[in-house]
Order: C-alpha cells, then structure tokens, then sequence
C-alpha cells in the first residue's frame, strides 16, 4: 500500500462544518464592503519575486526570512507564493491603467503564504482579507478605510478591539528620525540583542517594535518620529484624529507602532485585542503613497488594510459569537428510490424559485426509513421537510412538515407546481 499523504506543516484544510462559518464570515464580508462602495478584485498567487522585493524591501522579515519563492524550471523567472496582497494589487493597478479614470476602491479575500514556525493564528498558508483604496491622497480616506474596520467588527458581533495610531510621515521627515533614532542607537548598543544589532544601519525603524522585555527601557526613550513631522504630516494626522473623534472612534496614539512593511507612509494602524496571547494584532494597515512609484508605476496615493481570517474566526469562538451558519430552507424525505424522478423535477422547480434544498441521498444499507430520515432532516438544521411519501405522490402532491414551528401545521401541496408555494419554505 502506498504512504499515506498529509497536508503540509502549516497549511491546512478547512472542513465541514467548519467552512461553513468561514462562508458566514465572507458573507459578512462582502456586505460591509458593499456598504463602503469597495469592489472586488483578484490577483494570482503566484508574482514575480521582484514585486515584494521591492515593494515590501529587501531588509523587512517576510523577504528576508518568510516568502516561499522558487524558479520557474522553464523559463528561469523568479517567482514567490504572495506573502501579502498589497503590491500584488497595485502591480494589477499598473498593469491595467485602473486609475486612468480617477480612484478605485478595492477589496480581496485569499491565501496568503509564509514561512515561519506555526502557532495559533499564524500558519504558512493563511487567508486574509484586505482593502485597498488607490488614488486617494486625503485624510478623510484614511479615516474611511480605518471605520470600515469598525463596521466588520460590529456587523461581527466582536468586542474588545482596540484602534491604536501612528503617523509614519514623508519620506525626508522619515529620514531625519533615522539618523536621530540610528544616533541614539548606537549610544545602546550594548543593550541592543542580535537582532536589533542587525537592524540597526538597514532598517532601525523596526527595532522600535521589539518585544524583548530587556530593551523595553531603550525603546521608550528613543527619539519620536512624530517629533519630526512636517506641517503637512501634522495637519494630514490631526486631520484623520479629528474624523475618528468626530464618530466617536476611541484611538490611542502609539509613537511605537511602525508595520512590517518599507512602503508605508503617514498613518498607520492597527486594531488589537488582549484575547489572543501574544499575537494581538486582528487588523493592520497604512498609508502607501510611494508604493506605486516604486513599482514602476505613475506617483498615485494609497491606503489599506489586512486582516488574517483565522484569527478573526479564534476571536469570534473564544467571545462565543455564533457565525450565521447555513442552513438548507427544506430536507426531502424519500421513502421509495424508486419515486426520485418525481422528486427531482419538483425540488429542482423549487430551487430554480431560489429555495434551498437537502434531498436525502441512500446509504451502503439503502434509502433508511422513515424516522431516520426525519432525524437527518432535523440535523440538518431545515426549516421544513417535504415528505415524498406514495399516498401524497398517488394524488399528485407532496407534503411539507414544519420541523421548526411547534404550531405550524403540515400541509400539502401540488407536486407539479412547485413554484405556487416555494416563497412559503424561503427563510426571510
């Protein structure tokens, strides 16, 4: 006998029942972003390696240490499983002149792929979902895209998620806070563990979000960014502050709060929760103005955020918040194989009439009787069971049991004419 094949360490499957509170959360989803007037767009999961390269840069973690990246074998291309959504996103910007016409307001849901160790939440193939507004350059998008978070959480049911806040600024403001943050630095150093001393002339700006309990002091102290800002930096950030309270959005300003990634710019944010250890951040994200430029694109502003499915779906299992599970409107009891073809015309009238439909399917041991049909039907979670019994299909009709209504009262109805009676079994 052939080895048993597994999955991937890391890369997992997602079964029933479980994907059906993944398809209740995408349904939520997509109302949110419909609410916002966000369309959705989809890129491949297979890029170029230069895209992130130089989009996410050359020193960050994920380039560095977490993409899955490989040679094509016939032609030598460089190519990486999407470690983020971002740049795959503005590179299709490009590519297809989307802002020929002005902004574009995006979203997207999908697999994401790095390797690091797994944990809870964090696995080598994760999903997120993201948006992405493009050719925007004002706070009040900002301020949009960070509320839209909000509306998910609510929409949701979810609790205890905090906003925190920063402003990166402008590219020569950022520059300024390096040679001042590298200066204090180095007056550290021995304080500074292997991998801050890495990172202290390539990308200094992440040492700043250390979670070494040993630097935590050296940190604190460190020269602001914020202290460094522009007019034109402070006036966006103050602006984006201003919109948030005025909907009464509580925030926290956290001079600490830098991201993973070289392209962003001005804000940035992240909304966190204590409920899951130690990986508490929910949903991250920022400004990315250069981002297009650097990707061989027009200068064109933008603004978005990711949030990783799974641990939205922890979150939503440890406050016992009950994603809408589907469930079908009826469950067809078959008592006789031999009637299916009467049963099928008349199920497939009711679903083209837009009502769900279970038909009892037979086992190894044949069609089962009567009663354990019933326990399936009321397993399944079915609001009615049409009974296909061969008294009701003798005079025509089929019987429909109210399985969720102790009141309610069986009736029957024209076997020939589904459509008559299919708005009695939707669900509202």
């Amino acid at each position: 006998m052939a080895d048993k094949l597994q999955a991937i360490k890391g890369m997992n499957d997602i079964l029933p029942p479980e994907s059906a509170r993944w398809d209740g959360f995408e349904q939520t989803v997509r109302r949110v972003m419909r609410a916002y007037g966000y369309q959705g767009i989809r890129t491949p999961i297979v890029e170029p390696t230069p895209l992130f390269v130089r989009g996410l840069g050359e020193v960050t973690d994920i380039v560095e240490k977490e993409m899955y990246s490989f040679e094509d074998r016939l032609n030598g291309d460089r190519l990486t499983l999407r470690p983020e959504g971002t740049a795959g996103v503005v590179r299709a910007a490009i590519e297809h002149s989307l802002l020929y016409d002005g902004g574009k307001r995006l979203y997207y849901q999908g697999p994401m792929f790095r390797h690091e160790r797994p944990q809870r939440g964090r696995y080598r193939q994760f999903h997120q979902v993201g948006v992405e507004a493009l050719g925007f350059a004002g706070p009040d998008v900002d301020a949009e895209v960070i509320l839209m978070g909000r509306s998910l959480w609510r929409e949701l049911g979810l609790a205890d998620i905090r906003l925190e806040l920063n402003t990166l600024g402008d590219p020569p403001e950022r520059a300024a806070h390096r040679a001042a943050l590298v200066a204090y630095l180095e007056q550290h150093t021995d304080v500074l563990d292997e991998e801050a001393r890495r990172r202290l002339h390539s990308n200094p700006l992440r040492i700043l979000d250390t979670k070494n309990p040993a630097m935590q002091a050296v940190v604190e102290g460190a020269p602001r960014l914020i202290d460094h800002l522009g007019d034109a930096s402070r006036t966006h950030f103050d602006a984006v502050c201003a919109a948030l309270d005025a909907v009464g959005q509580p925030y926290r300003i956290n001079p600490r709060l830098v991201r993973g990634m070289d392209y962003y710019c001005r804000t940035v944010f992240e909304w966190t929760t204590d409920r899951l250890g130690s990986q508490g951040t929910v949903c991250g994200g920022g400004r990315y103005d250069g981002l297009a430029e650097s990707l061989g694109g027009k200068p064109a502003p933008g603004i978005g955020w990711g949030l990783g499915v799974e641990r939205v779906l922890d979150l939503l299992q440890q406050q016992g918040v009950a994603v809408e599970m589907p469930v079908p409107d009826a469950y067809a009891v078959v008592p006789d194989p031999a009637s299916l073809p009467q049963v099928l015309r008349c199920v497939e009238g009711l679903r083209a009439a837009g009502v769900t439909v279970l038909v009892h399917a037979a086992g190894k041991d044949g069609q089962g009787s009567m009663k354990s049909q019933f326990k399936k039907a009321d397993a399944s979670g079915a609001h009615h069971a049409l009974v296909f019994g061969a008294d009701e299909l003798a005079s025509g009709q089929v019987a429909v049991k109210p399985l969720r209504d102790a009141d309610a009262s069986q009736t029957l109805q024209p076997l020939g004419q589904p459509e008559a009676w299919a708005a009695r079994l939707r669900r509202p």
